[in-house]
């Protein structure tokens, strides 16, 4: 008999879940589903940097999905589904209810975005993590120091206080606040007391300032005198937190008649989807797993006996077993990255869509980055060249700062689209080239990189100029779906099937489908050119 697991990727657009053979970490079966409000825009304004989900698209997502893997698979495979594991997009907080129920599905919140999910990318609360990071200069200790020593407008305490601050309803209403990634297991588990949630120690560690050193979070008045809307909220959030191969309990007789499944499946502990993706990319210490899609998340696995002293300034924070569980996993990443070319894409695009019907324009839509691609791919390496700084989304690592904008520089009437495509992919390639010099600045040696994601599996230009930038040889996993694959793989360590995620690794994991080297020749030039960046980036800071 074999036994099979579910893995389940919430991402920016939409969620996936995948039918996976414990054996040999075979896909049985895939699906997705597009969030439908999202689609249409609902509950985001750019301009005021707000993006929110409305919980009914990953309720709907994840209920839909499942079904549709579990319709297309044999009535054995159905039989044998030992467990389900979930990752999340994150920071994504949510006010809740005591029940643990998020506002936002209740009559009287259901248009109101702030009773929704905070999405990863909603910057609205930078004030608020400038005044986080003034006030933890008042305290001895030094309550940043595992996330780089700066907070950001993106993580979960940022967010939760912007809320509170600008709606008295949900100020007066809510009870706690969760992340996605800790809320989806307690739904499918049944859970009725937000008080009794497990909590994820990925996003609890990175996110949320929780450490062993601080006996969990910080404490009270910390929070109390930073603003008095936040006192006595600590008390009603977690001092226990869990790495995703732990069991967070069963399916509920709800959900097991919703999907037809049992209560038998075991669900797992949920983790952020960059952190579970490296572990189906087949992370290994020292190896910088890049995740690439929208923005990029770059994880690296420490073991606990070499980093366990060693804090690097600036990152997205480290954490015991937030990534492989015994290991020091830190997180770093690029706040746009398949965002800048999406952006020049609609904006080249804008004029045709005034002039000709919806229907006419997605093929050709869909076909814009891919011939910008190739003509940008034979254009030479040129010293005055445009140049482009990426910080479309402000600047994630190193040194989180969502007050500073993008710049594309050296544009002449001689400037085509594909030159400016061209320096669009350089600026990401130079942005994730600083991330790598942060960590060897700091003494974390890196052996070379690993790259998943969308982008990463469908443009083997942009994987050939970042090996060239960086100087590193760059190992694409040829699976598409290696957020979906590492929470299949602890899905399968939750349930006893493996000792540990290491093992789930050998035996589930995928291969890798080319390495991509640095070509020497370009070296010296990109070389000239990053400083060239780093020139301009300095001078859009002051």
């Amino acid at each position: 008999m074999r036994n099979y697991v579910i893995g389940v990727d919430f991402g920016t657009n939409s969620v996936r879940s995948v039918v996976v053979d414990a054996e040999n970490g075979k896909f049985m079966a895939t699906s997705e589903f597009f969030y439908p409000r999202w689609e249409k825009g609902l509950y985001c304004d750019a301009s005021k940097n707000q993006f929110r989900q409305h919980p009914l698209d990953y309720i709907e997502g994840l209920e839909y999905t499942i079904r549709e893997c579990l319709k297309n698979a044999s009535p054995e495979i159905r039989h044998n589904i030992k467990s389900i594991s979930m990752d999340t997009t994150g920071s994504t907080p949510v006010a809740v209810d005591k029940k643990g129920i998020p506002l936002a599905l209740y009559p009287e919140f259901e248009e109101n975005p702030d009773a929704m999910f905070f999405l990863w990318k909603d910057h609205s609360a930078i004030q608020e993590a400038e005044e986080i990071n003034k006030h933890a200069q008042n305290f001895e200790q030094d309550y940043l120091k595992y996330v780089g020593g700066i907070y950001s407008s993106e993580w979960f305490w940022a967010k939760l206080l912007h809320a509170l601050r600008h709606d008295k309803q949900i100020e007066q209403t809510c009870y706690s606040w969760v992340e996605h990634c800790d809320w989806m297991p307690f739904l499918l588990s049944g859970g009725n007391d937000v008080l009794k949630m497990k909590r994820s120690a990925c996003a609890a560690g990175h996110k949320a300032l929780w450490a062993e050193e601080f006996g969990g979070l910080p404490p009270d008045d910390f929070f109390s005198k930073l603003d008095p809307l936040l006192k006595g909220l600590r008390e009603r959030l977690y001092t226990t937190t869990y790495t995703a191969d732990v069991k967070a309990g069963n399916l509920c007789k709800t959900w097991a008649q919703r999907l037809g499944l049992t209560t038998d499946v075991i669900i797992g502990m949920g983790a952020l989807d960059a952190h579970m993706g490296a572990v189906g990319a087949s992370i290994e210490p020292y190896y910088l797993s890049k995740v690439m899609g929208t923005s990029t998340c770059d994880m690296l696995i420490v073991p606990s006996k070499d980093g366990e002293n060693k804090l690097v300034k600036g990152i997205c924070g480290q954490a015991k077993g937030s990534i492989i569980p015994g290991m020091i996993g830190m997180e770093a990443g690029q706040s746009a990255f398949g965002d800048a070319y999406a952006w020049f894409r609609d904006l080249i695009l804008w004029p045709v869509e005034k002039l000709k019907p919806q229907a006419e324009l997605e093929d050709i839509k869909d076909q814009i980055l891919s011939e910008l691609g190739k003509e940008a791919e034979k254009l030479q390496v040129d010293k005055n060249a445009e140049i482009a700084v990426d910080w479309f989304n402000g600047r994630r690592t190193p040194d989180a700062n969502p007050r500073v904008f993008a710049a594309i520089h050296g544009l002449n009437l001689g400037t085509k689209a594909p030159h400016v495509f061209r320096s669009l992919v350089e600026g990401t390639c130079f942005g994730a080239k600083r991330i790598v010099d942060r960590f060897l600045e700091e003494g974390i040696p890196l052996k070379g990189l690993i790259g998943t994601g969308g982008i990463a599996n469908k443009s083997p230009f942009i994987m050939q100029m970042m090996a060239d930038v960086i100087g590193m040889p760059i190992k694409i996993n040829n699976s598409e779906q290696t957020a979906a694959l590492g929470a299949a793989m602890f899905a399968a360590t939750a349930a006893g099937l493996f000792p540990n995620v290491e093992e789930a690794q050998k035996c589930m994991g995928h291969d890798f489908d080319e390495i991509f080297y640095p070509q020497k020749e370009k070296q010296e030039l990109y070389n000239l050119r990053y400083k060239k960046y780093k020139r301009i980036c300095r001078f859009i800071e002051n």
